[in-house]
């Protein structure tokens, strides 16, 4: 900002300028160097479809309260106009390549880590390959939230603090970032102002407490539905699959009541249906009974035919290409609701895992409510659901991840579980990497527990730590008929789970803490090829002992030491 100039003058200035942001608030005096001043001074601008010159009728306001950024367009216009998206911060990133980089997908299997110059995929299911999400030339797109982490100096978040109709979006390139809302092309009437996502930028020398902060404002804006303690229960999926009987779930019920009743509910995963859909209620088969009987319920292509999910995004795992429920025809939604109700008041289901949800958030279609985005139209059918669904626990599972904000008890957050240490160590860094969600947005659901096979003890313990250390949602992925006695005491010792994850001392994710009322428990996790040694900080002269085996150490203050600790190795230590 020119010093020749006063606050009130550049005021006047952009507001006079139609696409460049207006600010009713300057940054904080203390942070005159640091992102949210960088912020601030940021250019941002509207993107219209069609006519270009239409931009110079909408007007971007962007309103600072203290981190917090509020933001509005208006249309100053004769016309409707067509808005692409909203660009509210464009900003070069001068940080050297080797900073750190988190940040989430809009779709849960989707995260990103690695560095600024070497970004990393958390897993294959990405937003742009998989899923085939519009991504512009030559950026990597984030969704919802962002960390940067440089070498030297704090670390910085900026994230979307809502998400009530539009996806925030993060378009990151080697030198530049742009801060985005998507609006989907929606027309803006002559006269009409949109409020878009709320928006902060925090920086701080520690990461966990932003996360902490960023939870907080989204859970004011998203208020959670969470219950009091993660539930448990059983997953007929990772060992049966879809070819799942009753009498499997009926041996496997009868021997959780008899050895392990904390194990409350039992999920009857994908194979027990006629055809795909029901409780992946947002998609439907070819020839299924719902997609023939009522093609109108399904969101259209551009020729007012259903649209083939595979002509814009992955078709489906099974029984494809899936068509998917359009959640603003008042049809649907009384469908949907209808259908939970029935399965809660009549059938007394009082747990539902929501799979496939990412579709109910599709893009490239069109509604039956052609002013609404993807994001309401996935809202508007998850509210139906949970009108049925009343008092039951809703997990969400492969859902769009801001979306479902406020709308589900538990959510999946990480890909599938396999008895591979590749897998085992894949979604231990999906999960632990989503920590600061759990038990402040919902329960997250690690996945399930797996402890038959052929793994080593060894991996197995680091899959039963990491686990623990997520702090969620427990559930049995084996034949619980069969489940050696050893590994049985394993299951038996991570029940029931403590509601608490840990919080780790850096994004390595090597050494984590999970403090409950009476004690201490310590993570600590080998993800490498070869022995690493470790050692943290005991709060007071403490007793420390090996939760998985027992074994105690002597009475410590001070550093704790342990050596040695073999490849793909997890210990856990309890801390009295």
């Amino acid at each position: 900002m020119s010093k020749g100039l006063t606050r009130r003058e550049v005021l006047k200035a952009a507001l006079a300028s139609p696409i460049v942001a207006a600010v009713s608030r300057l940054a904080p005096a203390q942070d005159k160097s640091g992102p949210l001043d960088q912020l601030f001074k940021a250019p941002g601008r509207v993107v219209v479809r069609g006519d270009a010159g239409n931009a110079k009728q909408v007007h971007l306001v962007r309103q600072w309260r203290g981190s917090l950024c509020i933001s509005r367009v208006t249309n100053r216009g004769q016309r409707s106009i067509p808005i692409q998206e909203v660009i509210l911060f464009d900003v070069p990133l001068t940080y050297p390549p080797d900073t750190k980089l988190y940040g989430e997908g809009f779709q849960m299997l989707t995260q990103t880590g690695g560095t600024l110059g070497q970004p990393v995929n958390y897993s294959q299911y990405t937003d742009a390959q998989h899923y085939k999400l519009p991504a512009p030339p030559g950026a990597r797109v984030l969704y919802g939230m962002m960390t940067v982490s440089p070498p030297a100096g704090e670390h910085v978040l900026y994230g979307f603090t809502s998400c009530r109709r539009f996806a925030g979006q993060f378009y990151l390139r080697p030198s530049s970032l742009q801060i985005v809302v998507d609006t989907e092309g929606r027309e803006l009437k002559p006269g009409e102002t949109w409020r878009l996502e709320e928006f902060t930028v925090r920086s701080g020398s520690d990461r966990e407490d932003l996360l902490a902060g960023l939870a907080r404002q989204l859970a004011v804006n998203h208020p959670p539905i969470l219950g009091r303690t993660p539930p448990t229960g059983w997953c007929s999926w990772y060992f049966f699959g879809p070819r799942v009987t009753a009498q499997n779930v009926l041996d496997n019920l009868n021997f959780i009541a008899r050895i392990a009743p904390q194990l409350k509910y039992i999920q009857i995963d994908d194979g027990y249906q006629p055809a795909m859909g029901w409780v992946a209620p947002f998609v439907a088969e070819e020839k299924s009974h719902l997609f023939t009987q009522h093609p109108d319920w399904f969101v259209k292509d551009s020729e007012g035919n259903p649209l083939r999910s595979d002509r814009v995004t992955f078709g489906g795992w099974r029984h494809g290409p899936w068509y998917v429920l359009d959640g603003t025809h008042p049809e649907v939604e009384r469908h949907l609701e209808m259908v939970f109700r029935t399965m809660r008041r009549d059938w007394g289901c009082t747990y539902f895992k929501l799979d496939a949800n990412f579709w109910g958030a599709i893009h490239g279609g069109h509604f039956h409510d052609p002013n609404s985005t993807r994001v309401e139209a996935y809202r508007r059918g998850m509210q139906a659901i949970r009108r049925g669904a009343g008092d039951s626990f809703i997990l969400g599972c492969n859902h769009p991840l801001w979306p479902s904000l406020g709308l589900i008890h538990g959510s999946r957050s990480s890909n599938d579980i396999k008895r591979s240490w590749d897998r085992i160590r894949s979604t231990a860094r999906q999960n632990l990497s989503r920590n600061w969600q759990n038990g402040r947005l919902w329960w997250n659901d690690p996945d399930a527990i797996c402890l038959t096979g052929d793994l080593p003890l060894n991996e197995i313990q680091f899959h039963a730590t990491a686990i623990y250390a997520a702090g969620g949602m427990l559930l049995s992925g084996d034949d619980l008929t069969k489940i050696p006695p050893a590994r049985l005491e394993i299951l038996k010792k991570l029940l029931p789970p403590g509601g608490v994850a840990a919080r780790f001392e850096d994004d390595s994710l090597s050494v984590g803490t999970v403090k409950l009322p009476d004690t201490q428990m310590v993570c600590l996790f080998n993800w490498n090829d070869k022995e690493e040694s470790f050692r943290f900080k005991l709060p007071r002269l403490s007793e420390v002992s090996d939760y998985w085996t027992g074994e105690k150490f002597s009475k410590r203050e001070g550093w704790f030491t342990i050596n040695d600790v073999s490849p793909h190795t997890a210990v856990l230590l309890r801390v009295v």
